[in-house]
């Protein structure tokens, strides 16, 4: 298994590049298959999730040219099967938009039930909802979704609470259904919006992408485009963070200022220089930063995926804050770990209360998932000494070269794999 071993204690400063959003480029690479002619996808983050999902496709039959790290070819003329393997959905939960996509193009879907991080329970049953409103037959059997239908069609579908993974397969399928749908009360993330104008880019007909109201007129086929999918967020957001933690000063370049709002607000409440240019941001934390109240919230709210980063920084800000987690009902797992380090957090039902301390301590902690790996990372980044982070193969999951990225910025940090480079590591860091 391998590790982070870091040596905190230096503010970080530099610039960071940042990559593809790995939620957009899950459902676009997804709804790819969804012509027989050949889509070209840019700006493809090379992280675990994505590389799972290529091979699933491949798995299926699709083609699939990876041209570089960040590019990729993909044709869906070939499928042979509408079943996707077991093996990969276990291993990333958002598999399950080859179920829109399949059943948009072919009217027949077969997937298995999905994993991913355990953050808490995330139901399917809007997917399912909006498939069946579509005019599917929609059974689980041996474990698997198995949506099938003659004949697609559209319908107006009220979603009863608002669903990122609902709204793009319900959209995906839509697009293929004869006739109109109407989405209500859909996700208005800025992943929703990208997929929905891959798939315009590809000859469907959507429009409110990005409101809470998404409208569909279904068109019979899809064909050819060529696409960059849009910097990642919660990537940006991470280093933003890490930069507030440190007391660093960082500017994280190729993003969209805007999606990065309720973020931004956050870091200028807690007393951070926040400045913002056309696709970058620079981060300032000069002095000891102070608490808020946050509380996480669908887009455009307060994300949940920054909600482990945000609390690691309040662990060291003066005065007590109140995380309040809005979304995932097991998102403080990381709690435990960051007390091993000094913080002084408590968990009280979907809240964390977190009263400040002027330093944390270097520790042995493990990640829990993707996210609390991430902020557990940052906070050795901030602790006196030397900390180890266990199970990182959860962070490689949705971060691109993550500890090269950070070295780039100052960072004490090294990938290793076994107790001797730990020690190696210690001898040389003094």
């Amino acid at each position: 298994m391998e590790q982070y071993v870091i040596k905190g204690g230096n503010p970080l400063v530099g610039e960071v590049e940042i990559g593809g959003a790995k939620n957009a480029a899950l459902a676009i690479l997804s709804a790819a298959i969804m012509t027989d002619e050949t889509i070209l996808i840019e700006n493809l983050p090379d992280v675990r999730d994505i590389n799972v999902l290529l091979e699933a496709i491949a798995g299926i039959g699709a083609q699939v040219d990876r041209i570089d790290r960040s590019t990729v070819k993909i044709n869906g003329s070939t499928i042979a099967d509408i079943s996707v393997d077991y093996e990969y959905i276990k291993k990333i939960r958002a598999s399950y938009y080859l179920l829109g996509a399949l059943l948009g193009k072919y009217k027949h879907a077969e997937v298995p039930l999905p994993g991913g991080c355990n953050i808490g329970s995330r139901p399917i049953d809007q997917h399912l909802k909006g498939f069946r409103a579509l005019g599917a037959s929609v059974k689980i059997l041996h474990g698997a979704i198995v949506a099938e239908t003659e004949n697609l069609h559209g319908s107006h579908i009220f979603l009863d609470v608002v669903s990122v993974g609902a709204t793009i397969n319900i959209m995906m399928a839509a697009a293929m259904a004869s006739g109109r749908t109407i989405i209500e009360n859909a996700a208005r993330e800025p992943h929703v919006v990208d997929v929905a104008n891959f798939l315009n880019s590809m000859g469907a007909n959507i429009k409110g992408a990005g409101t809470d109201v998404i409208r569909i007129k279904g068109v019979e086929k899809l064909h050819r485009t060529e696409y960059s999918i849009i910097p990642d967020q919660i990537e940006a957001g991470t280093f933003m963070f890490a930069a507030a933690a440190t007391g660093g000063d960082v500017t994280v370049k190729n993003v969209i200022p805007k999606h990065l709002e309720a973020t931004t607000a956050k870091l200028e409440e807690i007393g951070c220089e926040v400045e913002e240019f056309d696709d970058a941001v620079r981060v300032r934390a000069g002095k000891r930063l102070h608490r808020t109240h946050v509380k996480t919230l669908p887009y455009p709210g307060y994300p949940t995926d920054m909600q482990p980063q945000i609390a690691v920084t309040l662990a060291l800000a003066e005065g007590t804050s109140i995380v309040t987690e809005s979304i995932f009902e097991n998102r403080f797992k990381y709690a435990d770990e960051l007390s091993r380090m000094g913080a002084n957090i408590k968990v009280e039902g979907n809240s964390a209360i977190i009263d400040g301390v002027k330093k944390l301590t270097g520790a042995r902690v493990s990640a829990p998932d993707l996210r609390a790996g991430a902020a557990l990372v940052i906070a050795g980044l901030a602790a006196d000494g030397i900390t180890v982070v266990d199970d990182i193969v959860y962070i490689q999951r949705g971060y691109e070269n993550f500890e090269e990225k950070l070295r780039s910025l100052g960072a004490e940090i090294e990938k290793v794999s076994s107790e001797k480079e730990i020690q190696k590591f210690r001898l040389r860091v003094g």
